[in-house]
């Protein structure tokens, strides 16, 4: 086995044997190897362990999406709604790596600089390079996975293949760049531990810009505009992806301590994990129980989406709250899903199938200012006065605005020139077979 002492003896011996040549490139390659083994030596391995089984954690809540999705739309569309879901990550995968990585991460205020294909320009710091691309990578494919739902059962797939390329390459990376890659946002104090923004405020404003561009599904609504129950095919597969969610998440969330080495990370990993949990269980029975005062009835539904929303809205301060604030942040996220999930649906006529909107773009606003208001090192609840709140108010309205004009134009452009929906007659007799060629079931 080749230690790292081992190697450093080694790059040793190779300067002082290319020392006693005089040529200039020569002490290049000195230079090289030393700045070689100086950063192969601050790399850690647990901590890369670490990141990347949490990599692994948030790449599996591709099929809690795909399962969410599939179950909560009819059996007609289940082709269409899993392959935009391996869509979404095979392009994130190639975007992020080929531009979108560069632009997160590279150097300026607004947008990073593109490095085409290179890891050249990111200085390794206690993991590898790659397993820093690997772990954002995860994240980038996450954000283009929300807008999936909320367009679902209507929309012409190559259309979809095209947006899902805007938004992992350029639309993503661009504002996470103001929050993670050292832009205006991170200047400000701006804090998203997770991504509660950065990722699902993001997608959702995505998602509903989408939505109320491409219009209602036929029959969504009578002709006097009231909103009708389109139910999912199976509640089932939609239950069993919100479990793979809840455990997706706690790679999500303590996954982005970066680090497991020593006894600070280890406490805070704990303590990351104890909060995500409780705002998800907390969120699910909020609305629960609200659901049940609401329509007589506990709703499945509402309940699976209020532990999402839980989990939404904590993901931006669990770092930061207290286990009672995770409790807190928990509850107001599963209550406010349902009378959002209400108001999108009814006041504004707009179909989200998913209800997609309501849980990331709404929780996920709501959960980052909230983290002003709980944060036990900055919150105002907590006697550090209101400057905080408001930058996180500003940061998280900052994101959305951002998102959400940037998606309509791209949805704008791509409805004049090619039209989004497809026509009423695949609509109605479903996606799977007109535009893949194949049925879920058979």
């Amino acid at each position: 086995m080749i230690t790292m002492d081992t190697m450093a003896t080694l790059a040793t011996v190779v300067g002082d044997t290319i020392s006693t040549a005089v040529t200039p490139v020569s002490t290049v390659a000195v230079e090289e190897i030393k700045e070689s083994v100086s950063a192969a030596s601050s790399i850690n391995g647990l901590d890369t362990v670490w990141v990347l089984l949490a990599a692994i954690l948030v790449f599996w809540m591709q099929p809690g999406f795909a399962f969410v999705e599939a179950g909560f739309t009819r059996a007609k569309n289940t082709s269409n709604i899993l392959m935009k879901n391996f869509v979404d990550f095979m392009v994130g995968s190639f975007l992020y790596w080929f531009i979108g990585f560069g632009i997160m991460f590279g150097a300026g205020k607004f947008a990073g600089m593109p490095n085409f294909f290179s890891l050249d320009f990111f200085e390794a710091t206690n993991i590898p390079k790659e397993a820093s691309l690997i772990f954002q990578t995860v994240f980038c494919a996450t954000a283009a996975t929300i807008v999936s739902g909320a367009m679902a059962e209507r929309t012409k797939f190559s259309m979809y293949i095209i947006f899902s390329v805007v938004i992992t390459g350029l639309i993503y990376p661009i504002s996470g760049h103001w929050v993670w890659g050292g832009g205006w946002l991170s200047d400000l104090g701006f804090h998203d531990f997770a991504g509660s923004t950065v990722v699902h405020a993001c997608g959702g404003v995505m998602a509903f810009v989408g939505a109320w561009i491409l219009g209602p599904r036929m029959g969504k609504y009578d002709k006097k505009g009231k909103a009708r129950a389109i139910p999912g095919h199976n509640l089932s597969f939609a239950a069993l992806g919100v479990f793979i969610l809840w455990m997706g998440w706690f790679g999500f969330n303590p996954g982005s301590q970066l680090a497991a080495t020593g006894s600070v990370n280890a406490i805070a990993i704990s303590h990351v994990f104890m909060t995500t949990n409780l705002a998800a269980a907390l969120g699910g029975l909020a609305a629960m129980i609200t659901s049940w005062l609401q329509f007589g009835k506990p709703s499945l539904p509402f309940t699976l989406n209020g532990i999402l929303a839980g989990l939404v809205g904590i993901t931006a301060g669990c770092d930061q709250v207290s286990l009672i604030g995770a409790a807190i942040i928990g509850v107001v996220c599963g209550v406010v899903m349902i009378y959002s999930v209400e108001f999108i649906d009814n006041i504004l006529k707009i179909d989200d199938p998913v209800g997609a909107s309501s849980v990331h773009g709404v929780c996920g606003f709501l959960g980052t200012v909230m983290v002003g208001l709980f944060s036990t090192t900055d919150g105002l609840f907590y006697g550090k006065g209101a400057s905080f709140l408001g930058v996180q108010v500003l940061g998280s309205l900052a994101v959305i605005a951002w998102a959400g004009i940037a998606s309509a134009i791209v949805f704008l452009v791509l409805k004049k020139i090619h039209g989004l929906r497809v026509n009423a007659r695949i609509e109605e007799e479903g996606l799977d077979v007109y535009e893949h060629g194949s049925s879920a079931y058979n």
